[in-house]
Formats: structure tokens, sequence, C-alpha cells
């Protein structure tokens, strides 16, 4: 079956069929669907290369795995690749994956371009200084992030609202009495850090309190260093009586050190995170956490990432989505407060802040 058979049945031209097919904004919407049906119907199917050529695009979106990236083998990887390639298919176009070390992230990008295996790129877990983004800028190419940067000027982006469930956790922990929270976050490098950081600390102060630099700990990627971050913050003169961590595989480590200092996670600590990672779950008690739907991010990225090379502006393409509290056993420990400064707002519950 050829185009020119779809171009019969339809009545139109081959060049009005194929720029259809091709999503030109010159073509009406109802052309764009009748051409699709058509084709669809005669199993149609254009030769990519051939259609390279024409349109100068390969209708694939592009992801480069950095493999030593700190969350690298994250298990939730599989859902958001999946969501990718379900929000690419559903219009027409693939997903073309790439692996490289973050030292060699830019030669793995700069391939592809050149070899045109990719039309623009998804961008997760973005930096405060990103060199992807300023490669990807000078080369011209289409891209949308999945998280922050320091500037959104000429950026494409959709994120899960982290900072505003850092901020939710804090009115929570101040309801349930805690006066002394803690914050372990990841490497200042990424930008979910400060983000998240900056969220606590605007929710504790909407509570008439404030995140104490004391209790603050940064670089915590994984179990090891989250263990780390906890028993320095445990021994601490004035200890926090709740931690909260940017990342579950850091939050996991918490439990050790807590235990060895003859506190319960859930009775004498609370510990809230942030990721949604499965084995939180099998902890004792389970881990409070943040869930994000993997699958639905990758999709909407997908779907956003197709528009923005298909032309349509970045101002249009910003998008959030909230996260969904589990809260598990070890959020679970109250205190008996202490009063809150004379002038401070009560703290809200989880559903009344929103």
């Amino acid at each position: 079956m050829t185009i020119s058979d779809v171009a019969a049945e339809l009545g139109l031209t081959k060049g009005t069929v194929s720029r259809a097919l091709n999503d030109y904004p010159d073509i009406s919407e109802g052309t764009r669907v009748r051409a699709r049906r058509a084709a669809e119907g005669f199993c149609y199917r254009p030769l990519c290369s051939e259609q390279a050529i024409r349109t100068g695009r390969c209708r694939a979106i592009g992801l480069v795995l950095e493999t030593d990236e700190h969350d690298a083998h994250r298990p939730f990887l599989d859902l958001f690749l999946a969501g990718l390639s379900d929000g690419a298919a559903a219009e027409g176009w693939t997903l073309t994956v790439a692996t490289a070390p973050i030292g060699a992230a830019r030669e793995t990008y700069q391939r592809l371009i050149d070899e045109r295996k990719a039309d623009g790129f998804v961008l997760p877990r973005t930096r405060v200084e990103d060199p992807r983004v300023e490669l990807l800028r000078a080369s011209d190419v289409p891209f949308v992030l999945f998280g922050g940067h320091k500037t959104t000027d000429g950026c494409a982006w959709f994120d899960i609202d982290g900072a505003d469930a850092m901020r939710r956790t804090a009115h929570m922990l101040v309801a349930r009495g805690h006066r002394r929270v803690g914050y372990v976050g990841g490497s200042p490098e990424y930008a979910y850090t400060g983000q998240r950081q900056g969220g606590l600390s605007a929710g504790l102060d909407e509570c008439g309190l404030s995140l104490d630099p004391a209790l603050v700990r940064l670089g915590a990627n994984n179990r090891t260093m989250g263990e780390a971050a906890t028993a320095d913050l445990l021994d601490l003169k004035d200890p926090p009586t709740a931690l909260v961590f940017a990342l579950d595989r850091a939050a996991l480590g918490a439990w050790r050190p807590a235990q060895a200092r003859g506190k319960q996670v859930g009775r004498d600590l609370a510990v809230v995170a942030y990721d949604g990672d499965p084995e939180g779950a099998y902890a004792e008690p389970p881990l409070a956490t943040w869930a994000v739907d993997w699958g639905k991010a990758g999709t909407i990225l997908a779907q956003m990432l197709i528009q923005r090379v298909l032309g349509t502006p970045v101002e249009d393409l910003r998008a959030t989505m909230p996260a969904q509290f589990l809260d598990r056993g070890s959020a679970s420990a109250h205190q008996s407060p202490d009063p809150i400064p004379i002038g401070a707002d009560n703290p809200s519950s989880m559903g009344g802040d929103s």
C-alpha cells in the first residue's frame, strides 16, 4: 500500500496526505484525522528513512541515561521508560534510549543529534548548572526538562511538585507536635535538593517555626550516606525529633543509627521521605513517603516533547503534577509540643492547606 492509494481514497493530493501524516501546521485537524484513519485502514506506514529525508524528522524522542548517576538503576525506571514509550507510541513516534557515564554524556547527545536518531530529548534529574541544557540550546534541538533548572527561560518543563510536598510535610509534623525538624538532602548540584529544602523551610515558616541550619545535611544519595547523616544529627545536643529526607534511598539508612541510640522510628523519631521507592514498604515500620506516578510522568513528558518538536511554544508546555502521600508508620511519632511562638498561624492538616 502506497501513499498514492491513501490519497486516492481520500480525494486529496499526495502532498496534502504527506503533510497531514507528518503534522504540518498548515493542515487542518479534520484532514489530519481523516488521513491517519485512512492510513491505518490501509495499513500504510511511511518508510522512516524516506520520512526523515522529507520532513527533517525521524519521529523519535531521545533519552540518555547517565549510568553513574546516583539513582540510575532506581526500581521505578521501568515504569518511567514504559510511560515514555507509551506516550511516544500514541503519536506514532518511537523512543530512542542510550546510556553513558556522566563524563561522556555530552558526546552521546552529540552523536544522537549528528546521526539524527532523535528529534528532541527528555532531560531527567535536572541540575542547577546543567550542561545538557546548554548543549541542546546551542544545537537548536528541542528538549523538555523533568524537574527544575536555575532559569526556565526558553525551557519547556514538567515536574512533580516536590516543594509543595515538603511544605505539607512541615505542616503535618508540626501538627503532630514536632518543633525540631531536620532535613537530609541529596547532592546540591541537583535542582530537586534545593526545591525540596525550600518547600520544607516555607512550610515551617508558615507554622511560625524555621528550619534550623544546624539540622540540615546535604549530599545523602543512598542508604549509607543517609545512615551517616542520621547519626550525625541524632548525636547533636538538641537533636531533631523528625527527619525529612529528599530521597527514600537515603531515608532507609535512618533505622540503624536510631536503634543504636535507643530510639525507635515511628515512635521516638518521625521519618518522612520522597520518591515512593517500593523498598520503603518493607521497612519496619514502613517508610512514609511521597510517591510519584512515574509511568504517567513519562507519558506526559513524551507528549510534551512531541508537541515541542512540532512547534508548540515553550510557554505553553509547562506543567506540574502532585505527589501522593503514603502516611505510613515511620511518620506516626508524636511529640508533646512546645508552644508555637505568639502570632504564628496554627498548623493545618495534610488535607487543609492546599
